[in-house]
């Protein structure tokens, strides 16, 4: 999800989200509540955060592996922007102020303060298509992992029932494997826009229909950022080690592991 521009805003607001509560922190206001992570619970947090309509609110929480889309995408229908950030650097923050202790409160007022510093864009949010693309996307490579897990168990069995089974549901992946990609071709041709795009994304050696699909979502700031910029977002800049007269050896560091293993298979290819 690329990032949008947007102005400073003043009035920051930190959410800690777990699976059953919402931890959110007013930094101006100076207060804490919490709140169910459920439709219900969420409409209390809108009329929470209604208290301060006088000034622009701007609400900031961490990706938590899919616990944040419900509260996120409310909010950002309702018209209040919102970043999701990674949580490894609001914990680096945390630890430089002396906040060495952890709650699921804590990590709201950290979470506000961090956006304070740090003013975050408001993440776009994608569109239908691009959530269902995503998904299958997702799936697919889920298949392509059990698919290589099952054909290490399948060398560790000898001839017999056990085998013929593991051989039974591997032939059953390869199948759904391949209906998928049928289905993320012709999703990711729905538009004229990802038909441009994966046209552009395919004329390198090595990009097939597939991986310029699954860039389309794994990598959708493509053309709008520097080439600097999207080597970090992949995970493919070497970042320096130096300090005084020491130059320590250049490594990549984070980035998004998906679309490095797609752009390792289309430099295999």
């Amino acid at each position: 999800m690329p990032p949008a521009s947007s102005p400073p805003y003043h009035h920051w607001v930190g959410v800690d989200v777990s699976k059953a509560h919402l931890d959110v922190y007013d930094l101006e206001r100076q207060q804490g509540e919490r709140f169910t992570n459920n439709s219900d619970g969420i409409a209390q947090l809108k009329e929470w955060l209604s208290l301060t309509q006088h000034c622009e609110i701007a609400v900031v929480c961490e990706a938590t592996g899919g616990y944040e889309r419900e509260i996120a995408t409310s909010l950002h229908q309702s018209g209040v922007p919102v970043s999701i950030v990674n949580p490894r650097p609001v914990r680096d923050l945390a630890k430089g102020m002396g906040k060495l202790a952890k709650t699921d409160a804590i990590d709201a007022e950290m979470i506000a303060r961090y956006g304070a510093v740090m003013q975050p864009a408001a993440t776009v949010f994608a569109s239908s298509a691009e959530e269902e693309l995503k998904g299958w996307v997702s799936r697919r490579q889920q298949l392509v992992e059990m698919l290589t897990a099952e054909k290490n168990r399948r060398k560790q069995l000898s001839v017999g029932p056990m085998r013929d089974e593991v051989s039974e549901h591997i032939t059953w992946l390869k199948e759904r494997i391949k209906a998928l990609d049928e289905k993320i071709k012709t999703l990711s041709e729905s538009t004229q826009v990802w038909q441009a795009r994966k046209a552009l994304l395919q004329s390198p050696k090595g990009i097939g229909p597939l991986i310029s699909a699954s860039f389309l979502v794994l990598l959708p700031e493509l053309g709008q950022l520097s080439n600097k910029a999207i080597a970090a977002l992949a995970g493919l800049a070497p970042y320096n080690r130096d300090s005084g007269t020491y130059r320590g050896r250049r490594r990549i560091w984070g980035g998004r592991a998906a679309v490095r293993s797609l752009l390792y298979m289309a430099t295999l290819s």
